[in-house]
């Protein structure tokens, strides 16, 4: 079982930046991938960034987010953070961490999700 437990999130005007931060519990949290999902209201929960296991060291995006958001993960903190630049006022959402074991990580592989953490981006 792991624990999945999202910070940093918060209201932040456009094209500041967020560090959103998200502890996971157990031993076993370099096995696996890693990825952020984000839901905006009356929107389904779509993909944000993903981070394979540290071994692979690779990580990929949703176009809408790349070159502004960067996923990384520090395997010793058991914690894997998004670094959100350029913030728009459509990445407004509620941003999940959610741990899974297969590549590409996507809404219907992961097998861990948080509650999340409410990013609001004021225009």
């Amino acid at each position: 079982q792991v624990q999945l437990v999202e910070s940093g999130g918060g209201l932040v005007q456009a094209g500041g930046s967020l560090r959103l931060s998200c502890v996971a519990s157990g031993r076993t949290f370099s096995s696996y991938v890693m990825g952020w999902f984000r839901q905006a209201p009356g929107k389904e929960r779509e993909f944000v960034a993903g981070t394979s296991w540290s071994w692979l060291d690779s990580t990929y995006y949703a176009d809408s987010v790349k070159g502004r958001f960067t996923i990384s993960r520090d395997n010793a903190k058991n914690t894997v953070y998004l670094q959100m630049n350029s913030l728009k006022p459509e990445d407004t959402a509620v941003y999940y961490c959610a741990a899974g074991r297969k590549l590409p990580i996507n809404r219907s592989n992961y097998e861990y999700v948080g509650l999340g953490t409410q990013v609001t981006v004021s225009s």
